[in-house]
């Protein structure tokens, strides 16, 4: 376990940001994780997990812990089922192909989605029809004041759209070292619903889809949309899309009727946050070294040397624009440090 000082991030974190770390940790086991977060109680700490879901806009005047837990591991099975034990290290991703290449189903349609096991539950990440919280069992986490391990259950994550208990009031007072999924063995129920998959899945019709052949086809959607990180750099989806009332949505249908929605209730509708920006002119649009891809406008992009700052104010004057022409505020779903 070493310490380094004046570390520069830009290889922990997928926008590609150049900012230095005051001091800088990498941590392989649980063990120097709580050894660490005794020795230094007293400073500050900022923990890193797979750097996919920040935006980082200044040096880290701080203690950066990269927590690179590595392991998986069935921890219990049955003829239906199987409970398999993650460490938070472990790329989310890979993850992914492991249980498929196991023939174990039910996050094949979170395939390609960047970051760490860690920081899943965090988010609650999500896409196509299916969030971690439909596969969670429960996650370890280590208490950063007392070093005192906790299992969470689901209930206690308090999951929600994008959130957690993690995100909220909990925000900054754990780690998690473990996430434990239950997934299928056999009979895997498929989420095909999603126009974009069953497009996907037609390009090349087989009679019976499998889990593998959802999760290329999830590839192959996300790879056609998102620019790869080590390519250009951004962080995935940077806003949410915003729930509205009903009548919001019917105000916003008598200027825009041909404004996508998915209802969640009798009384709340989806918008997508990609349609709000590219019909408020912002898809494709470049600002010197940064701006938004052009093919999908949900994600900022890092084109080289660009700042975090030069993204964040993007990021402001995305969502100034569509409140003064839709009148519906987004949130960004990358955490702005």
């Amino acid at each position: 376990m070493t310490i380094q000082n004046n570390v520069s991030l830009k290889p922990f974190n997928t926008f590609g940001i150049d900012v230095k770390a005051a001091s800088y940790c990498n941590i392989s086991t649980v063990t120097e994780l709580r050894e660490t977060l005794e020795k230094q109680h007293h400073n500050s700490l900022f923990v890193l997990g797979g750097g996919s879901n920040m935006l980082l806009t200044k040096d880290i005047e701080a203690l950066v812990l990269h927590i690179n837990l590595k392991g998986i591991e069935v921890i219990s099975e049955t003829d239906n089922i199987v409970i398999v034990r993650a460490m938070a290290g472990e790329n989310w991703h890979e993850f992914v192909l492991w249980c498929i290449n196991n023939n174990y189903g039910g996050i094949e349609n979170l395939s390609l989605i960047p970051g760490n096991v860690g920081t899943a539950p965090i988010q609650n990440i999500g896409a196509y029809g299916v969030e971690l919280k439909d596969v969670f069992v429960r996650c370890e986490a280590i208490n950063i004041k007392n070093q005192e391990t906790r299992t969470f259950t689901k209930q206690e994550c308090k999951f929600d759209y994008r959130e957690s208990v993690f995100k909220q009031e909990l925000a900054g007072q754990y780690i998690i070292t473990s996430v434990d999924f239950e997934l299928s063995k056999i009979n895997h129920k498929l989420h095909m619903d999603y126009g974009a998959i069953k497009e996907q899945l037609a390009v090349s019709p087989v009679g019976n889809p499998t889990i593998q052949d959802i999760s290329k086809a999830v590839i192959a959607i996300r790879q056609s949309k998102l620019p790869d990180p080590k390519d250009i750099g951004n962080s995935g989806s940077f806003f949410k899309n915003p729930i509205i009332s009903k009548e919001q949505f019917e105000k916003l249908q008598e200027s825009f009727p041909e404004a996508p929605n998915y209802k969640i209730s009798d009384s709340e509708i989806k918008v997508p946050a990609g349609w709000l920006i590219e019909t408020a002119g912002f898809k494709g649009k470049r600002f010197n070294d940064y701006g938004v891809h052009k093919k999908q406008a949900l994600v900022l992009v890092n084109y080289g040397n660009a700042n975090g700052n030069d993204i964040f104010e993007l990021a402001k004057l995305i969502q100034k624009t569509v409140k003064r022409i839709f009148d519906i505020d987004i949130e960004t779903e990358v955490n702005i440090i």
